[in-house]
């Protein structure tokens, strides 16, 4: 259990405390401190994104490369992500649909990974991919937050950087279906 791993378990932990304060706040569990929830929501869950980038620098740069890692570090991430948006789902910051698109493009890709490693073929992901992911990223802390309230132009910010993050998950999709399209028809 390297330094990675533990902190891509780590990652996954976090989403335990980011769900309960994000949608506790909105409960108003936490009584009505205006904001205080969402900004401790908003902390855990960049910290949570930052130990992705922070556990495979490390895992690269000192050769700590494990299956366990090239298995958890994905998913950790999908888990993350998918937790963030539902949580957001019920919390009315985000329609239904665009989380359902989000999520099944992480199923078909999950899917197509799933297909290629059995056949000894490792898909690398692409610049599409990372363009995707750098937006839902942006979208989720803008949510989290939500300063429509105070600033009402947040509320068009937030709703253009979903449309750029749906956008991007489409086109990242199509891009991955066509550059691996061998990988379905059993031609690798």
């Amino acid at each position: 259990m390297n330094l990675p791993n533990k902190l891509t378990i780590f990652r996954v932990i976090l989403i335990v405390p980011f769900v309960v304060v994000l949608l506790g706040g909105d409960a108003g569990w936490f009584g009505s401190n205006l904001l205080i929830p969402e900004l401790v929501a908003l902390a855990v869950f960049i910290i949570a994104s930052l130990t992705d980038m922070i556990d495979g620098k490390i895992a690269r740069k000192y050769n700590l490369i494990t299956n366990f890692g090239k298995f958890m570090d994905p998913l950790a991430d999908k888990l993350l992500v998918s937790a963030a948006l539902i949580a957001l789902v019920a919390m009315e910051r985000i329609p239904a649909w665009v989380v359902i698109i989000i999520i099944s493009r992480e199923f078909i890709i999950s899917g197509f990974r799933l297909v290629a490693a059995d056949n000894r073929v490792v898909i690398a992901a692409s610049y599409w991919g990372k363009f995707k992911t750098t937006f839902q990223m942006v979208m989720v802390c803008m949510m989290i937050v939500d300063l429509s309230g105070f600033w009402p132009w947040f509320g068009i910010a937030t709703d253009v950087v979903m449309w750029i993050a749906l956008v991007l998950t489409v086109v990242s999709l199509v891009d991955y279906l066509i550059k691996n399209k061998a990988v379905m028809k059993g031609q690798m």
